[in-house]
């Protein structure tokens, strides 16, 4: 049992709640606002591009509102630890890689990839050698990215990874992208479940130029999420949107291309988006294409070439509105049918969020 919980065990083994308990990585308890602000937690999140932790490399990160340190060991393996050293609570970000560990700055102290300390160099032998002291989280590396499961409780277990199906699928092409924008991680939410915003604030854009401006829409439950889609128009615009809930949570949508954009079937996006704290959010895009042999490659040159700087241009337009809202825009509104999908995920977050923080509480289920 680490610093970090007041939980008791009992006869059986298992840990049981004993009053408030805190969420890993944080050092005072969390009310179910918090943690609708900042992330919630049990989830498997994008972290950051592989590309950007490179060999020997110790890289810094604020994932949920907590700092952590991502690093490769001499395997090339990435490890990710909350960027805290267990002595004296230094960054361990500001100190050194030694291939399979790093080594605090401030002490010397030593912290391998699983959190646990295996050398204090000013005291060999204290009682701190062997601990796992220091937050550490569960990696896969897919998709040209690192993923984390970031726990709710230093015994949530994690539920096993799954990469969405479009990335999952080898007959699918797809490309990588990533930004940080200035404002909260559930407006992105909000805008992706928003399939109406297409056809004004995207109108003149290389691929969402048809379509009507106004439309009906329903909802469609499914057995991982919901489909939010226009009851009168398909095959035009961007006229829906598929919520997932898997070992992460992410959103699915197609949009249809002509055949001047190249081979291949319809455009997909695969979207997520990971907080970094209640005012940043990390932003997780995946163009793909389902194409094959010849047609792959040129498919994939036209996109390098021609069509990635004009995606570009649609996201620059998204981030441009959603960080010029208001930090409370989602308090006061009045929102009409276009906006069930809005309303939809409000509603499964804030129902995740007071569950956590029931669960921190040590309130019984």
């Amino acid at each position: 049992m680490t610093t970090f919980e007041t939980a008791q065990t009992t006869t059986s083994g298992a840990p049981r709640p004993a009053g408030p308990r805190f969420a890993v990585g944080t050092r005072r308890p969390m009310d179910a606002d918090e943690i609708a602000a900042t992330g919630l937690r049990d989830r498997w999140y994008p972290i950051l591009p592989s590309r950007m932790v490179e060999p020997g490399a110790m890289v810094k990160v604020t994932r949920l509102g907590v700092d952590w340190l991502l690093f490769r060991d001499a395997r090339g393996a990435v490890h990710m630890l909350e960027d805290r050293c267990p002595h004296r609570s230094a960054p361990l970000s500001v100190g050194q890689h030694l291939g399979d560990r790093v080594a605090c700055l401030y002490h010397g102290v030593q912290v391998d990839g699983t959190g646990t300390v295996v050398s204090v160099p000013g005291m060999p032998g204290c009682a701190l050698e062997g601990k796992r002291a220091t937050a550490s989280l569960s990696v896969v590396e897919a998709a040209d990215t690192i993923f984390a499961f970031v726990p709710l409780t230093h015994d949530s277990v994690p539920t096993p990874f799954v990469l969405p199906d479009r990335l999952a699928d080898e007959e699918v092409s797809w490309f990588p992208n990533y930004a940080e924008w200035a404002g909260p991680w559930r407006f992105y939410m909000d805008n992706v479940l928003d399939p109406m915003h297409g056809a004004f604030l995207h109108r003149n854009s290389h691929s969402m130029f048809g379509g009507d401006t106004s439309a009906r829409f329903r909802i469609r439950e499914t057995d991982r999420g919901f489909f939010f889609e226009k009851t009168d128009q398909r095959g035009v615009n961007f006229d829906w949107v598929e919520f997932v809930r898997g070992s992460m949570d992410y959103v699915d949508l197609e949009i249809p291309y002509a055949p001047n954009a190249g081979p291949g079937g319809v455009f997909g996006i695969v979207g997520m988006c990971t907080p970094i704290d209640r005012d940043h959010s990390a932003i997780f895009h995946w163009r793909t294409r389902r194409v094959s042999g010849w047609e792959r490659e040129a498919w994939r040159f036209l996109y390098r070439t021609r069509l990635e700087e004009r995606h570009w241009e649609v996201l620059e337009q998204d981030r441009a509105v959603l960080e010029a809202l208001a930090a409370d825009a989602d308090v006061e509104e009045h929102l009409y049918q276009h906006d069930l999908g809005v309303s939809r995920i409000r509603r499964i977050y804030r129902a995740d969020a007071k569950q956590q923080a029931a669960v921190l509480a040590g309130v019984p289920a």
